[in-house]
């Protein structure tokens, strides 16, 4: 107990938390580490949460082998496939996005990168969206260039989305028609462009909690302040679909250790929450205080209306 103290007041004041610090912290008690956790978010973000929701604007048929991925194309999963949606059909789910009061949105396609057409075709929509709906607007494209994220600045976005998934050294265990080193010249590239990145990883792939922590320290080092934890959803059809679905208290923990390593970050509840008995209310106690609402790219997920109730009643302001 002496030794979480020690270690909040260190996060507290703005001093990074190692991997030996963090790997002991994992092993702690868990009702004691969520609610230390749970304090530093408080103290370091106040209470307010940040809700955003995504459309899945491109579907299937993607060339990478990403074991997790019901629309990678090295796997019969009966994803549905089609090409990039009309300017209409995202205007109208902007428009309830923010009629649910939501206020951040992004498009999510499939593939492993863009054409310089598509991006074109959807800088005009990002255009309409920034200007009919101020919204927040956020992409996540796959391997784009720094001229195509030059083009995303230009037409409004702020953020763009491409997560890490897991540690450099379990990586390759999952996708290997692209790279570690890919992900991260494109974060690099996207922020160089002048823009903020969110990314994160998916728990419960099989990696160790010491593949979680160097991941975030990644993270940490490339400035990254959004930070999504999507739970495997053991898909049929992938590789993975035989992994057992990871018990909520291993994501709270999860989520309680990476508060620590990035106190001001936005630690963001994402896929999977689905096979939560309580839909991710135990992870706002444990330093989550961001979160995906609505369906996720190719699964259920929950009503921007479910989402709001359950997190203004542990105290956050939206």
């Amino acid at each position: 107990m002496e030794r979480i103290e020690l270690l909040y007041r260190k996060a507290e004041q703005g001093q990074a938390i190692s991997k030996t610090e963090a790997l002991f912290l994992a092993e702690q008690e868990l009702g004691i580490l969520c609610a230390a956790a749970d304090s530093l978010r408080k103290e370091a973000c106040g209470d307010d949460f940040d809700l955003c929701a995504i459309i899945n604007g491109k579907s299937g048929r993607c060339s990478e082998n990403c074991k997790f991925c019901a629309q990678s194309a090295h796997y019969r999963t009966g994803a549905t496939f089609y090409e990039l949606l009309d300017e209409q059909s995202i205007l109208a789910a902007a428009q309830k996005c923010k009629a649910s009061g939501v206020r951040r949105f992004s498009v999510v396609t499939s593939g492993k990168r863009l054409t310089d057409s598509e991006v074109e075709r959807l800088c005009g929509i990002y255009r309409r969206i920034g200007e009919e709906c101020g919204l927040k607007v956020c992409a996540s494209h796959g391997l784009l260039t720094r001229a195509q994220f030059n083009m995303l600045k230009q037409a409004g976005v702020s953020r763009y989305h491409n997560n890490l998934e897991t540690s450099r050294r379990y990586f390759p265990k999952i996708c290997t028609t692209h790279s570690y080193d890919d992900k991260l010249a494109v974060i690099r590239a996207a922020q160089e462009a002048g823009l903020a990145v969110c990314s994160g990883g998916i728990i419960g792939m099989g990696e160790t909690m010491e593949d979680r922590i160097d991941m975030v320290l990644d993270l940490r080092t490339l400035g990254i302040r959004s930070i999504p934890i999507n739970i495997l959803e053991p898909i049929d059809g992938t590789p993975l679909s035989s992994r057992p679905v990871l018990h909520e208290a291993e994501a709270a923990r999860t989520a309680a250790v990476f508060r620590f390593l990035m106190p001001d970050a936005q630690i963001r509840l994402a896929g999977g929450r689905a096979h939560l008995r309580d839909r991710g209310k135990t992870l706002l106690g444990a330093g989550v205080n961001a979160a995906i609402t609505g369906d996720m790219l190719t699964t259920a997920g929950t009503t921007a209306e479910q989402d709001a109730e359950m997190i203004r009643s542990c105290g956050f302001c939206l």
